[in-house]
C-alpha cells in the first residue's frame, strides 16, 4: 500500500513538473510573439486540463497558480508586477482553479469506477475459475475466445494453445466425427448443443465429458458469442454401466425364477408336440408295414412329424430366448407378436390355476422400438402376477385380459387387467419399489425390474385399481421411427 502511494505521489509530481515546464515554454513563445492575453489564458487552460486529467487537485491547483502568475506578470498591465487591475486578472484564477477542481473530481470518480469494474472483473474471473467445471466461450465462427483455469489445467494446455483448440484439443477418434458434425450443426443453426464425447486429459487418459453450449444474441437476434461448459462424467458413466450390469444380472435371475414357476406349463407345452411326433411316427410305420404300403398316408404322417418337430423346436427356442443372458438389442418390434409368444408359454399354467386369458390386440398397431427379450420378461411378469392374484381369490371368475392399442400420438399402450385381489391405493407406487413384495415366496424385484426396463425404453409403467375386482397394469412404448 505504501509503495503504491509513493508511486502515485511521484507520478503526480512528474505530471506537475511537466505541466510547469509546458507553461514556461508556452509563456516564452507567447511573450515573444506578443500573443493576446485572452488567447494565452485559453492556452494556459488547456495545459491545466491536461495536468488535471492525470494528477490530483493539489498539483493541478499548483499549476493553475503558476499559470495565473505568468499571465498577470507577462501579459496584463502592469507587466512584471502582480496586480489585480484588469478583468482578466479576476476571471483567470477563478477559471483555472474551477477547471482544476471539476476535472480532477470527475477523473477521481472515473478512476474509482474503473477500479470497481476491474475488481468486479477480477472477482468474476475468480468465480469462473473456481466453478467445478470447464467453462469456455467462442466467437460465432467457432474460434475460442475464453477458457477458464480449470479447462487449461484439465487439458494441460497453455492459454495460447487452448485458444487454438481446433488443432490442440484431443477428442477420442471414435467420437470425433460425430462431435464435429453436431458442433458444426449447432453453429449453423444457432441452436443450443448438448452432447457427450471423450476428451483426452492432461495425463493422457480419455474421459467422458458432458458438453453444453448456448448462443448469446444481440437485440437483433444475431449470435455474438457462444458460452459453454464441459463436465467430467466419467465416474458417472462407469457407475451407470455397473448399475446396468447389476440390473441385467437381477433381470436374468428373475427370468430364471419365473421360468421355474412355469416348469409344469413348459413341460406340457413341449410334451404335446413330442407325443404327436411319436403317434405320427407310429402311424407312418403302420402305413408302410402293410402288404400294400399306403404311401400317401405315410407321407402325410411324415409331414405331421416334421410339423410337430418344428413346433417343439419353437417352444424350446422361446424358452432359451427368455433364459439367455445377453446385452440389450433394441430394434423394430411387433409388440402384438411378442405378447402372443408370452401367452403361448403361460396359457397352460393359467388354465391349471383356473384362469382364462383373453387378448384384444389392435390390428393396426404400429411397430415399437425395443428389446424383444426384455419386453417379453415384462409381459411375462405382469401376466403371471395377474394369474397368481386371481388364484388368491377363489370366490370369483378368474379372467385376465391383455390388450394393446395406440396411445396418444407417438406411443403404444399395453394393458394387463386381472380380476384378482386388487391393490390398496397406498401400495400403487410401493409395489414398484425393489424388495417390496406381497408374495410369501417373492423377491420383490419383478415389478421394480419391469419398470426400469420400460423406462429404459422411453416409456412408463404404472398400475390402477379396476372399477370392479382386480387391478390393471399398463405400460407405454415409443413407436418405431
Amino acid at each position: 500500500m505504501k509503495h503504491n502511494q509513493r508511486h502515485r505521489f511521484w507520478h503526480s509530481a512528474a505530471r506537475c513538473l511537466s505541466g510547469s515546464l509546458g507553461l514556461a515554454l508556452l509563456t516564452f513563445v507567447c511573450y515573444r510573439y506578443h500573443t493576446n492575453p485572452t488567447t494565452v489564458a485559453l492556452l494556459y487552460l488547456i495545459v491545466i486540463v491536461l495536468v488535471s486529467l492525470t494528477g490530483g487537485f493539489v498539483w493541478s491547483a499548483f499549476v493553475s497558480i503558476i499559470a495565473y502568475v505568468c499571465l498577470d506578470s507577462f501579459f496584463t498591465a502592469p507587466l512584471f508586477h502582480l496586480a489585480m487591475s484588469e478583468p482578466l486578472d479576476f476571471v483567470a484564477p477563478i477559471a483555472f482553479l474551477t477547471t482544476s477542481f471539476v476535472i480532477t473530481r470527475l477523473m477521481s470518480r472515473v478512476r474509482k469506477s474503473f477500479q470497481e469494474i476491474q475488481d468486479l472483473k477480477d472477482q468474476l474471473r475468480l468465480a469462473i475459475d473456481t466453478i467445478p467445471g470447464l467453462v469456455w466461450s467462442v466467437l460465432p465462427d467457432g474460434s475460442a475466445e475464453f477458457l477458464n483455469q480449470r479447462w487449461l489445467e484439465y487439458t494441460g494446455l497453455s492459454l495460447k494453445e487452448g485458444l487454438d483448440w481446433g488443432g490442440k484439443v484431443a477428442v477420442h477418434p471414435e467420437d470425433l466425427a460425430r462431435f464435429m458434425d453436431e458442433w458444426r450443426a449447432a453453429l449453423a443453426e444457432g441452436k443450443p448443443l448438448e452432447t457427450e464425447a471423450r476428451l483426452r486429459r492432461a495425463d493422457g487418459e480419455y474421459r467422458w465429458l458432458l458438453i453444453h453450449a448456448v448462443p448469446l444474441r444481440d437485440e437483433t437476434g444475431t449470435i455474438i458469442k457462444w458460452y459453454g461448459t464441459s463436465t467430467d462424467i466419467e465416474d458417472r458413466k462407469r457407475a451407470e454401466e455397473t448399475l446396468r450390469k447389476s440390473q441385467a444380472e437381477l433381470a436374468h435371475v428373475t427370468r430364471v425364477m419365473t421360468m421355474g414357476e412355469l416348469a409344469a406349463s413348459i413341460a406340457h407345452e413341449v410334451n404335446q408336440p413330442l407325443s404327436a411326433i411319436v403317434n405320427n411316427g407310429s402311424a407312418c410305420l403302420r402305413w408302410l408295414a402293410g402288404a400294400a404300403p399306403n404311401l400317401d398316408e405315410a407321407r402325410e404322417a411324415t409331414r405331421r412329424v416334421i410339423r410337430d418337430g418344428n413346433r417343439a423346436g419353437e417352444v424350446i427356442t422361446r424358452i432359451r430366448a427368455l433364459l439367455r443372458k445377453t446385452d440389450t438389442e433394441k430394434a423394430r418390434l411387433d409388440i402384438n407378436q411378442t405378447i402372443r409368444e408370452v401367452i403361448t408359454l403361460t396359457q397352460n399354467e393359467a388354465t391349471r390355476k383356473g384362469a382364462a386369458i383373453r387378448m384384444e390386440l389392435a390390428a393396426d398397431l404400429p411397430p415399437v422400438f425395443g428389446d424383444r427379450v426384455q419386453l417379453q420378461q415384462v409381459i411375462l411378469n405382469l401376466v403371471m402376477n395377474g394369474v397368481e392374484s386371481m388364484a388368491s381369490a377363489p370366490d370369483r371368475q378368474r379372467r385376465l385380459l391383455i390388450s394393446s392399442r395406440q396411445y396418444e400420438s407417438d406411443n403404444v399402450l399395453v394393458a394387463v387387467q386381472d380380476s384378482g385381489v386388487g391393490i390398496d391405493a397406498q401400495d400403487l407406487e410401493r409395489i414398484f419399489d425393489a424388495f417390496y413384495t406381497t408374495k410369501s415366496q417373492g423377491l420383490g424385484m419383478g415389478l421394480a425390474i419391469s419398470r426400469s426396463i420400460i423406462e429404459d425404453h422411453g416409456g412408463r409403467l404404472w398400475a390402477v385399481p379396476n372399477d370392479g375386482p382386480g387391478a390393471t397394469f399398463q405400460f407405454t412404448l415409443l413407436k418405431y421411427r
